[in-house]
């Protein structure tokens, strides 16, 4: 015989438990993230290498984690089982901050000081890692504003994390970065710490012997193979414009099935998925649906009203009225109530129970023997409570069971004969079905809506703050669209994990959207292609390690776990390709026509900026100027935008004839060739 069992407890004692399925997993995914960042960071210069940059970037994340949790759980923040998932998503995030700092680094001339070359990668890095923490961090603190508990606690949590990851990025980490620039700067191995010779001092040394390597004409350390690639022949191909043509046609067939799938997504959680796999409570509702299919919950009706006369037979009336109503509703069937069996019992008795003294006098003994004693509350001589069950029927389906129980408790509340409740031990996570689509619209706009504003605040050109926020709206509507190709509910696990969505979406634009806007390149095409070569591979490695960090929950046993990883999947997903294809390709198109940032660079070192609307000028000192054809600059004087004043340095007889300056310049009225 095979039985299958259930209690009241059963499912919350499940749903505890099941946290502890993932705990042998972050071990693995501990070691996934730091040997991907460790080679994704490995260098064949046994001087550049940066294998310990990439360890203690791991190690960074790890640390956030700890000190944030401790800090909550010390300051008595419950803790959830959703909080369980939440080192998985930190650690992503840590390396993230990592690879962009690692990045800037490594593009600072490697014979500057280590003070000066920090500074640089501050300089570049700082403003980029701030965006996304405060993104990342608004986010999930916008999260607090839901009334699930379990997604307020994965926000404060999380959140926190984020924040403390951050601190530790730009302190503990800048710090190691610094060290570890010392080391370079003596020309050290790598893992010995012991001075080697230089490539150019010993060609023919072993690879493990010498090092120190860097671009004679840079100055900074030799390009990644990666970094090559999205210069010399993605960028370029993407800037393209059939490419772009392309690419705007993908996107729209993009946007269509995300629409679609949209409109396709269903609501409510399993409530079986709330345990593991192996659980008995699985087991259980399986053969529930297996063989009681037509069956939905058993409803218990409460009269919580204490001065209810059960013995007056008007007021059973209204009570018989309000029941009748019950069961005439579709989803119901017969009312089972302890009351009609009493009175029967009391005419084949021939008791008064009419008669409120017999009433209370017989119900003791009554209760005893019919089994209803656990139906009603007789205490001190007095009915402070009872209860009937309805048994509801036809009940198969998410959204029938939300308007089960709002059919319910409408008819309850009509019901003026007699106070009524009713409730059922899983009108808990019912519940969430009235509120759970008002609350992720409410969420997302309200982050999205600060992400727009701390995007205005940061990035200096508010048309790319636009695109921030159009690449926002676009991952979310994808990431919706194909959770439900994906046969993921909208629920509240799912609301955390779209929260998280407007994070990390932001992230991948942000980046790429800084890059573009902070590019000296003088078109639009070049500065896509200077933002993709100085952040493309770094958001490749960044997305590769926060999927490692989250893959391995794809093996939970817990469905809450693999949909958290089935969301993050398809964030990032979406998140890379909007960040190195769709948004390049719009800003390309739609971002900078016509601006043109020029600089010119005197003798002394001192540089000046300026920009130039529809032109292009370029100026340079005397010094290694060869005048190759002689260009009539006074028909164009008039149109300048402001003179430019060499440093007093430079001695006047030093200056050649103007004309000369601008000799290998293209007349003003060239427009930019990008722009139409």
């Amino acid at each position: 015989v095979s039985v299958s069992y259930f209690t009241s407890l059963s499912r919350d004692e499940e749903f505890e438990s099941s946290a502890s399925s993932v705990v042998p997993l972050f071990s693995i995914t501990y070691f996934l993230a730091i040997t991907i960042s460790v080679m994704s960071c490995m260098r064949l210069d046994c001087v550049r290498n940066k294998v310990w940059v990439a360890s203690f970037g791991a190690f960074s994340a790890g640390l956030a984690v700890l000190s944030s949790f401790g800090l909550l759980l010390f300051c008595g923040m419950p803790f959830a089982m959703t909080v369980a998932s939440a080192p998985f998503l930190i650690l992503g995030i840590g390396v993230d901050d990592m690879f962009i700092m690692t990045s800037c680094w490594q593009k600072t001339k490697v014979k500057d000081q280590v003070e000066e070359r920090l500074a640089e990668t501050y300089k570049e890095a700082a403003v980029s890692i701030t965006i996304t923490t405060l993104t990342d961090v608004l986010a999930f603190y916008i999260g607090l504003m839901t009334p699930f508990r379990s997604v307020q606690s994965f926000c404060m949590y999380t959140g926190t994390a984020v924040l403390f990851c951050y601190v530790y990025n730009i302190t503990f980490f800048g710090a190691f970065l610094a060290l570890n620039g010392r080391r370079e700067q003596g020309n050290r191995h790598w893992l010995t710490c012991m001075v080697v010779p230089e490539k150019k001092d010993n060609p023919d040394g072993n690879v493990c012997c010498v090092g120190g390597a860097y671009d004679m004409q840079t100055g900074t350390e030799r390009e990644m193979p990666a970094d090559v690639f999205f210069k010399k022949y993605y960028g370029p191909f993407l800037t393209n414009t059939w490419t772009k043509v392309f690419i705007i046609i993908l996107y729209g067939g993009y946007l269509a099935a995300s629409i679609y799938g949209c409109l396709q997504i269903q609501e409510g959680i399993e409530l079986k998925n709330l345990a593991v796999d192996t659980s008995y409570v699985v087991k259980y509702y399986d053969n529930e649906r297996k063989y009681f299919s037509e069956y939905g919950p058993n409803v218990m009706i409460v009269i919580k009203d204490e001065k209810f006369q059960y013995w007056n037979s008007s007021a059973r009336k209204g009570l018989d009225s309000c029941l009748q109503t019950f069961e005439n509703l579709s989803m119901t069937s017969k009312v089972v109530s302890w009351l009609p069996f009493y009175m029967a019992y009391g005419e084949l008795s021939n008791l008064p129970l009419n008669n409120e003294n017999e009433f209370k006098k017989n119900l003791p003994g009554f209760l005893k023997a019919s089994g209803f004693s656990q139906d009603v509350n007789f205490t001190n001589n007095s009915i402070l409570a009872s209860r009937m069950f309805i048994q509801t029927v036809n009940i198969s389906r998410a959204i029938d069971e939300k308007n089960m129980q709002s059919a319910l408790r409408e008819t309850a509340e009509k019901c003026s004969a007699v106070d009524l409740l009713v409730y059922h031990f899983s009108f808990i996570y019912f519940d969430q079905y009235a509120v759970i689509v008002s609350n992720t619209i409410q969420n997302v706009v309200a982050a999205t809506l600060a992400m727009l504003v701390i995007s205005l605040l940061l990035i200096p050109n508010p048309l790319c703050s636009l695109w921030v926020t159009f690449a926002i709206g676009s991952v979310i509507v994808g990431v919706a669209g194909f959770m439900a190709f994906w046969d993921v509910n909208l629920d509240s696990i799912s609301m955390i994990n779209l929260v998280i969505c407007i994070g990390f979406s932001v992230d991948f634009s942000a980046h790429i959207s800084y890059a573009f806007v902070s590019s000296n390149e003088p078109s639009a095409n070049k500065k896509a292609i200077n933002a993709l070569y100085s952040l493309g591979y770094p958001m490749i490695q960044a997305a590769v390690s926060t999927i490692a960090g989250v893959v391995v929950l794809a093996a939970s046993p817990s469905y809450i776990f693999r949909t958290f990883f089935k969301i993050m999947f398809l964030v990032i997903l979406f998140g890379l390709v909007h960040g190195i294809t769709f948004i390049p390709v719009f800003l390309s198109l739609f971002g900078f026509c016509g601006q043109v940032h020029s600089s010119i660079e005197h003798e002394n070192g001192i540089k000046e900026h300026s920009s130039i609307k529809n032109q292009s000028a370029f100026a340079y000192s005397n010094s290694g100027f060869i005048p190759q054809k002689e260009l009539q600059m006074n028909s164009y004087a008039p149109r300048l935008p402001r003179m430019y004043i060499l440093s007093s340095k430079v001695k006047n007889t030093d200056i050649p004839d103007q004309s000369h300056i601008f000799s290998t310049s293209v007349p003003w009225e060239n427009y930019d060739p990008d722009c139409p």
